[in-house]
């Protein structure tokens, strides 16, 4: 949606900037509206109308959405452009009175707003399983879905957007692994006006291919990253992309690196960075103010091997060559695990087989009764609880202006010390039946000599967990980000997961914090809570209705003054009246959706859902300017 920048306009995004600065967050403004509008990215680039029966289905589907980025543009602090796993066309070509069928895409969101985030256009990455535009034909990809988006921006107009991609379109079992970036531009040869920065969309590129084994086997590329260099120095206009590789049941990931020296056209051939190194995840790009690059990463002790560290590699010729892996400091995890039940083990099925699976392929290898996210019948853990996947991870940044530091600033979620406990089940989150308080730590690398401080905690609270953070730096002030239960429901205990109380019975448990610090002194500022409405993350929305997902990360983006920061949330959701598989409620843990189903007397078996527009789905992105 094209529109001037007026003295009205500018204005507005004044008195928004001076209330983020103050830390004063304003109301929350939802990114995904898949309950009133979808808009093709074509039409939102040329006037020109297009619509098919995806975005048709995304205008009604009151459907879920997870792991969000969002970054303003650092040309206009008016156009922030936002993402998500997006699951809106998942039942495209249903019909409105049909059996529902799970055969359409998860694809990127593109999320729009040309007024500082107080409202957003939604519409998709072009490229989608039944994007018939012209700006369809243009995504050279392979894939019937997408998801893990990161964004990127460099100091000319031009908006790129990352992903891991998977899913056959003919319909087998082969999961590709893909990871592509789409690329986009303003539309006006003079780039002005700046409110169109990002808005035409040019293509997509493969970085790296995948092995397209079925099941997650073989060669599958995931946990992405992305980042471009907007120094103005020799460097500039460098897009970087970094993500893992797993391969088969090898039980470990590998970090991997490509660069762009044209805009997103092309990128180099795929560099292994965590050479010598078991398993590491999570990588993340920062580019300091002098053109280096650094990747930042998770190591995971498995399998008799590694330790539980951050480590980070770096560039000094533009993400030519880098050095090898660096450990910053180790910690002690905080990795949600608990053990399939036996009765559930008896079923032969792990948590999340069917098309709408949130899984990947660091998920535990076949035969393990491990399970990173528990919930009903072949989900249903042992301890009797319900709860979303989560682990430690680790995310950075740099701020580019600053050329006189050359500072990574880095924040992860492992347990605290001190706070460990025995869980008297089988759930925990350090050891076999050891559980512990999750907090935000957080770390300044300086990159010439490898020294760094701390680690120290962000916000040194003793009720609650805190997980899921990021982190994003401009003009010397650093904003960190992170879901934070201390308002739990449920009742906050080391021992259990988010939201869960003793009995297993989940309630509203998240909220979204924030806080600011001086670059050069780290001294955090008391977190403000963001979020108006809390949110209870353990609805079973995926496999069937039978586990919840979260996705793996919440992100923030700041430019000059102005902030925003985007989450997953859970406000909108219909319970329903439980699921009728349950005789009576059994699992009693208040997490079930609205969902209708019939039962077959004949074969012994239900129906799916068949209402799934009535908000049992309705997991959403927002967002908020933030302190």
């Amino acid at each position: 949606m094209q529109r001037l920048l007026t003295v009205a306009v500018l204005a507005v995004g004044l008195v928004l900037v001076a209330s983020a600065a103050a830390g004063s967050p304003g109301a929350d403004r939802r990114l995904t509206n898949d309950a009133s509008a979808y808009t093709s990215e074509y039409t939102l680039a040329t006037g020109i109308p297009y619509t098919d029966d995806v975005l048709a289905e995304c205008s009604i589907a009151r459907g879920r959405q997870n792991e969000p980025a969002d970054e303003i543009d650092p040309r206009n602090a008016q156009v922030i452009v936002g993402s998500s796993n997006d699951y809106c066309g998942v039942y495209a070509g249903s019909g409105a009175t049909a059996q529902p069928v799970a055969s359409g895409p998860i694809w990127l969101g593109y999320y729009r707003s040309e007024n500082a985030g107080q409202s957003f256009t939604s519409s998709l990455v072009p490229g989608y399983p039944g994007d018939t535009s012209p700006y369809g034909a243009l995504a050279k990809i392979r894939t019937a879905s997408a998801g893990d988006p990161v964004i990127a921006w460099d100091n000319h107009g031009r908006l790129f957007m990352g992903s891991e991609s998977s899913d056959d379109p003919s319909g087998s079992k082969k999961t590709f692994g893909d990871v592509w970036v789409a690329r986009f531009d303003n539309p006006n040869a003079s780039g002005q006006p700046t409110t169109d920065d990002g808005k035409r969309f040019l293509g997509s590129t493969i970085v790296a291919k995948g092995s397209s084994a079925p099941n997650l086997l073989g060669k599958f590329n995931d946990k992405t990253s992305i980042e471009a260099d907007r120094t103005g120095g020799s460097c500039d206009g460098n897009v970087y992309f970094s993500w893992s590789r797993f391969t088969g049941n090898s039980g470990g990931g590998t970090a991997y690196f490509a660069r762009s020296t044209d805009h997103g056209a092309t990128f180099s051939s795929p560099m292994k960075l965590s050479t010598g190194i078991h398993d590491v995840q999570f990588p993340d790009i920062a580019v300091t103010g002098n053109g280096h690059v650094y990747v930042t990463f998770r190591e995971f002790s498995s399998q008799g091997q590694g330790q539980n560290a951050v480590l980070y590699v770096k560039s000094t010729d533009c993400g030519r060559t880098f050095s090898k892996p660096q450990v910053v400091t180790t910690f002690e995890q905080y990795d949600a695990t608990d053990q399939i039940a036996p009765e559930a083990q008896a079923n032969g099925a792990k948590p999340g087989d069917s098309r709408e699976d949130p899984g990947s392929p660091e998920d535990e290898g076949a035969g393990s009764t491990a399970a990173r996210d528990c919930g009903d019948f072949d989900s249903h853990c042992a301890s009797g609880y319900t709860f979303f996947r989560r682990d430690t991870q680790v995310r950075s940044t740099a701020d580019q202006a600053d050329r006189t530091n050359e500072w990574i600033f880095i924040v992860y979620d492992p347990s605290k010390p001190g706070t460990e406990v025995q869980t008297g089940t089988t759930y925990y989150s350090v050891s076999p039946g050891v559980g512990s308080q999750s907090a935000i730590y957080y770390t300044r690398l300086d990159g010439t000599n490898g020294s760094h401080t701390g680690p120290d905690l962000v916000d040194n609270e003793a009720v609650g967990h805190q997980l899921f953070p990021d982190i994003a730096v401009s003009g010397g002030v650093l904003h960190a980000l992170w879901w934070d239960s201390r308002n739990d429901q449920a009742g906050y205990s080391p021992a259990r997961p988010v939201g869960n109380d003793a009995a297993g019975h989940t309630a509203p448990a998240l909220d979204v914090y924030a806080s600011t610090a001086p670059a050069a002194t780290g001294a955090w500022s008391p977190a403000v809570k963001v979020t108006d409405v809390q949110s209870n993350p353990n609805y079973e929305q995926f496999a069937d209705r039978t586990i919840p997902f979260a996705g793996d990360y919440l992100w923030i983006s700041a430019v000059g003054s102005a902030t925003f920061g985007t989450w997953t949330d859970w406000r909108d959701v219909n319970p329903g009246t439980g699921d009728p598989r349950e005789t009576g409620d059994a699992d009693a843990d208040a997490a079930d959706v609205a969902q209708c189903r019939t039962f077959d007397s004949a074969s012994g078996s239900w129906s799916g859902d068949t209402c799934v527009h009535a908000g049992g789905l309705d997991q959403n992105i927002y967002g908020d300017q933030a302190p």
